[in-house]
């Protein structure tokens, strides 16, 4: 018994320590002379590369890098050396666009890695794919067949997430075709009333949903869904399963059909979520937001821009815009369709064009909130910046440069407050 007691310590000792390692203690620096990291074009950006150990800078360390336009460098060099571990470079762009450096070093067989990503004129960019003609009436007609089929909702009480103020469920109701569902963990106030409503959208992945129990405790329905027809609440091991099997890379799924292509289901499926929400007792019948970050970014602004029931929108580093940017050599946004291919197929190119951001932007007319960083390399801010440019109601942009495909957690704090101020709840 001693023995055990023992080895147990000893493990939960290793396990603390090992949980507080944090960081590198060689860092690559690299800080833009002007704080909003923004320049007029043809203004001229002066960026400090600095690399350091504990805080010091690293003489004599070798360095490589590449800079220009993001996601196309047209400067690149190897095996530089910084005498005095500093390094200084000026950039500068004739158009509006983003502006990418990034630099190299390897010590002792691992690699460290730095990036900065300035705008020039970020508030002119415009997005380069084009809207098909039949676009409202595609969508139209897709939801109306959907609609056709009755949601038949199902609702499953999860006593161990219940808490004295929210019942939580498992609910599941119809998508776009008999036999496909829609999960989600369903958040309800316990207090009898009626609620502003929260509808939560994934980023890419597989994986189960624990629920917004936090925001419906504080006078909300929440509603958090999945988008590939499974229950949300099965075991960590199925999810990582069907990732690396039956689900890997879903986003490439029958891109050239516009009505099998994998998206068709899932930008359905959250208007059929809208369509559950609307269903429901509690809910005040006015006030209904949806919010997500990457993939759940560009579900929020599908919901923005195809259903009106939506009265505010909250979108971080929204992913799937301006596909064929990357056609005209600009960055493209995840997951970068036609990146480097010089001879796409023509019809990839078209059905890309019914599921791309910026057609649904450009129809939000409810309150709406962006929120991206400037070194975001999976949806490079190009993509978001000009997607945001061309959102025609009122909208909120808080940019937070230094991040890439993460939150800082001001970022988070600001956006869940936003929300709460949209549900009209006091914290």
């Amino acid at each position: 018994m001693k023995r055990t007691l023992l080895l147990g310590l000893v493990l939960l000792g290793w396990i603390t320590s090992f949980a507080q390692i944090k960081g590198n203690n060689i860092q690559i620096s690299i800080t833009p002379n002007h704080t909003d990291w923004n320049y007029q074009v043809d203004e001229e950006a002066v960026l400090k590369v600095t690399v350091m150990k504990g805080r010091c800078l690293l003489k004599d360390v070798k360095i490589d890098y590449e800079a220009g336009p993001e996601m196309y460098p047209d400067v690149k060099e190897q095996n530089l050396v910084l005498k005095d571990g500093t390094m200084t470079w000026k950039a500068k762009m004739h158009q509006p666009g983003f502006y990418k450096l990034k630099v190299w070093t390897a010590i002792h067989g691992k690699k460290y890695e730095g990036v900065c990503t300035v705008g020039f004129s970020p508030e002119r960019l415009q997005p380069i794919t084009t809207c098909p003609a039949d676009f409202d009436s595609f969508w139209q007609q897709s939801l109306s067949d959907a609609r056709r089929i009755p949601l038949e909702g199902n609702k499953r009480l999860l006593p161990e997430r219940c808490t004295d103020k929210v019942n939580v469920y498992e609910v599941s109701f119809h998508n776009n075709q008999w036999r496909s569902r829609t999960f989600g963990i369903l958040c309800v106030p316990t207090k009898p009333g009626t609620y502003p409503a929260l509808l939560r959208v994934p980023g890419a992945g597989v994986r189960p949903y624990q629920g917004d129990i936090w925001t419906a405790s504080q006078g909300a329905i929440t509603l958090e869904i999945g988008v590939h027809g499974i229950p949300v609440t099965m075991p960590l091991g199925v999810y990582d399963n069907l990732a690396a099997g039956a689900l890997n890379g879903y986003w490439d799924f029958n891109t050239d059909d516009r009505d099998k292509i994998t998206y068709k289901r899932i930008f359905i499926g959250a208007i059929r979520a809208i369509d559950y929400i609307a269903t429901l007792p509690q809910w005040d019948g006015k006030t209904l937001g949806v919010t997500g970050s990457s993939q759940g970014g560009i579900l929020s602004l599908v919901c923005g821009a195809l259903d009106k029931r939506v009265t505010f929108i909250g979108v971080v580093h929204g992913a799937m815009c301006d596909h064929t940017a990357s056609l005209q050599s600009r960055a493209c946004g995840w997951p970068h369709y036609f990146y480097g291919q010089k001879h796409p197929n023509d019809m990839k190119v078209k059905v890309s064009r019914y599921y791309d951001g910026v057609n649904f932007a450009k129809r939000i007319h409810c309150n709406s909130w962006f929120s991206f960083g400037y070194i975001d390399e999976v949806v490079p801010p190009t993509t978001s910046y000009s997607t945001y440019n061309v959102v025609p109601g009122n909208k909120v942009l808080r940019p937070y440069q230094a991040t890439g495909h993460f939150l800082f957690q001001e970022q988070w704090d600001e956006w869940q407050q936003w929300i709460f101020k949209q549900l009209n709840i006091q914290q």
